[in-house]
């Protein structure tokens, strides 16, 4: 499981920065799809560019997950670093309060972040045959694919 840490001592100047694995290729979808949201209100770098300007976390906890560093220096890890750059984007999304105020949408979120983080290629092609590849512009070839299963279903249903 991933480490969270509460504040780091060098926190950036300018605006806040979204720390990712730039060698993950289902870190790269996201980060692409959260830059289109968020434009320019937040930097992406990767942990191989900047871990060594965070001294105070250890790298092998940026292996691990996500951070959002905040210019007061606050850092979010793994899943609410998605959900706090989500409030830097026009969309309103609730996940950042419930991280934060439900208990359970915390342990649910913690450990289906570090289940994926666990099995990256294959969420990455996951990921790509139920929304497309290109995350700037999402598909909902999900809603196909139910479409065609509950489809299945029915027929199945229907003359048995």
């Amino acid at each position: 499981m991933f480490r969270k840490f509460e504040k780091t001592k060098y926190p950036p100047t300018e605006k806040p920065i979204l720390v990712w694995d730039g060698e993950c290729g289902f870190c790269k979808y996201w980060v692409t799809r959260w830059k289109s949201l968020t434009q320019d209100k937040v930097d992406y770098k990767t942990y191989q560019e900047v871990a060594s300007q965070f001294q105070d976390i250890p790298i092998k906890e940026f292996k691990k997950a996500s951070r959002l560093i905040e210019t007061d220096g606050r850092i979010f890890s793994g899943p609410d670093s998605a959900y706090r750059s989500y409030t830097y984007s026009k969309k309103s999304l609730p996940w950042h309060p419930w991280y934060h105020n439900y208990s359970w949408f915390t342990k649910l979120s913690d450990h289906g972040y570090n289940y994926i983080a666990k099995h990256r290629p294959f969420f990455f092609k996951l990921t790509k045959l139920l929304f497309g590849n290109n995350p700037k512009q999402l598909q909902p070839y999900w809603a196909v694919y139910l479409f065609i299963l509950l489809a299945f279903f029915y027929v199945l249903l229907k003359f048995l």
